[in-house]
C-alpha cells in the first residue's frame, strides 16, 4: 500500500505526529488467521529459547563457552521478537496500527540495539569455534570465565551507542507528506524513507552504520570459518571431519539466514527498494528466523538432545 506523496518533495510537507503502520492490512480476510500464526510463532520461541536455556544451564556436561555464548544468544532472541510481535499482534486483533512518533522511536532503539547485538554475538559464536576446533588443547586456557564474561558484556554494550546516534539523527529530522508505513513495525529503511529535508544525510549514517555493525562481525566470522574450514579439511579421519562440521552447522545456517536478509534490506538504494519484498525479508530476520532457533540448535546438536532426553525422564519419573 503506496500513499501518493511517499517521496518527500512531492508530497505535503506538514510535520507528522504519528505513522500508521499498514502491516497485513491488505489482506483483511486472514487478520484472524495471521493473529493464530504469529501468536504460535511467539509461543513457540519462548518457550523453546528458554528451554534450551534451562537445559544448557542446568545439565553439567553443557558448562562451556559454546554453550554460555548460545544461552546469551537465545536470551537475545527472546527480548528481540518481543520488542516487534506483541505490538504486530495487538494491530492484528485492532485491525490499525497507529504508533506516535516516541512509541516508534522507542520500538526502533531496541530492535536495532539487539539486532546490532546479534552480528556481535554471533561474531563471537564463530571465534568461539575457531578457538576449539583450531587450537583444542589451548581452548580451555584462552575461552576462560573470564573472556567470556568480557565478550559477553561488549557483545550486550557495544550496539547502544552506535544506535543511539542513530536514532537521534533519525528522529530529529521532519518527516512529512504521507505517514503510512507498509511494514509490521518500525524498521528503519521504511522510516528513513518518509524523512523530508535532508533525507540524503539520514539515508548516509543508516547505511554507513549498517555497515560498520553488519562488515566488522561479518569479517570477524569469515576470518574465522576460513581457518575452520582449512583445519577441518587436514583431519585424517573422516569422523572427525563430519563432527568438526556438524558443531558450526547449526551456527552457519543462522548467520546466513540473519546476515542475508538483513543486508538485503538495509544496503539496499532506496530507490530500488519494494516496501512488499523488504516486509517479507523482514519477518526472516525479525521472526522466522528466531523461530528456527530452537529447531536449529535442539534438533542438530547430539549433547542438546541428550540433555532434554535426560531432563524429561526426570519430569516422567517425578
Amino acid at each position: 500500500m503506496e500513499c501518493p506523496g511517499q517521496n518527500s518533495s512531492l508530497g505535503n510537507h506538514t510535520p507528522l505526529v504519528e505513522f500508521i503502520l499498514v502491516g497485513f492490512s491488505d489482506v483483511p480476510n486472514l487478520q484472524g488467521f495471521l493473529f493464530a500464526v504469529f501468536l504460535i510463532i511467539y509461543v513457540f520461541i519462548l518457550s523453546g529459547n528458554s528451554l534450551i536455556i534451562m537445559i544448557t544451564k542446568v545439565d553439567s556436561s553443557l558448562q562451556t563457552p559454546m554453550y554460555f555464548f548460545l544461552r546469551n544468544f537465545l536470551l537475545l532472541e527472546i527480548c528481540y521478537v518481543s520488542v516487534t510481535v506483541p505490538r504486530l499482534l495487538a494491530d492484528l486483533c485492532r485491525q490499525y496500527g497507529n504508533i506516535s512518533l516516541l512509541a516508534c522511536a522507542i520500538q526502533m532503539y531496541f530492535f536495532l540495539i539487539l539486532s546490532g547485538t546479534e552480528c556481535f554475538i554471533l561474531s563471537a559464536m564463530a571465534y568461539d569455534r575457531y578457538v576449539a576446533i583450531c587450537n583444542p588443547l589451548l581452548y580451555p586456557v584462552i575461552m576462560n570465565d573470564k573472556l567470556c564474561g568480557q565478550l559477553a558484556v561488549a557483545c550486550w554494550s557495544m550496539a547502544i551507542p552506535i544506535h543511539t546516534f542513530l536514532i537521534s539523527v533519525v528522529f530529529s529530522s521532519t518527516f512529512c507528506g504521507c505517514n503510512q508505513l507498509n511494514h509490521f513495525f518500525c524498521d528503519a529503511p521504511p522510516v528513513v524513507q518518509l524523512v523530508c529535508g535532508d533525507a540524503f544525510r539520514v539515508e548516509m549514517v543508516l547505511y554507513m552504520i549498517t555497515a560498520l555493525v553488519a562488515s566488522i562481525p561479518s569479517f570477524l566470522i569469515v576470518a574465522s570459518y576460513v581457518k575452520i574450514v582449512s583445519t577441518i579439511l587436514k583431519l585424517p579421519s573422516a569422523t572427525g571431519r563430519a563432527k568438526a562440521f556438524s558443531t558450526c552447522f547449526s551456527h552457519l545456517t543462522v548467520v546466513t539466514l540473519f546476515f542475508g536478509s538483513g543486508i538485503i534490506v538495509y544496503m539496499k538504494p532506496k530507490s530500488n527498494h519494494s516496501t512488499g519484498m523488504d516486509k517479507f525479508l523482514s519477518l526472516f530476520y525479525s521472526i522466522f528466523t528466531p523461530m528456527l532457533n530452537p529447531i536449529i540448535y535442539c534438533l542438530r546438536n547430539k549433547d542438546v538432545k541428550v540433555a532434554l532426553e535426560k531432563l524429561l525422564q526426570k519430569c516422567i519419573v517425578l
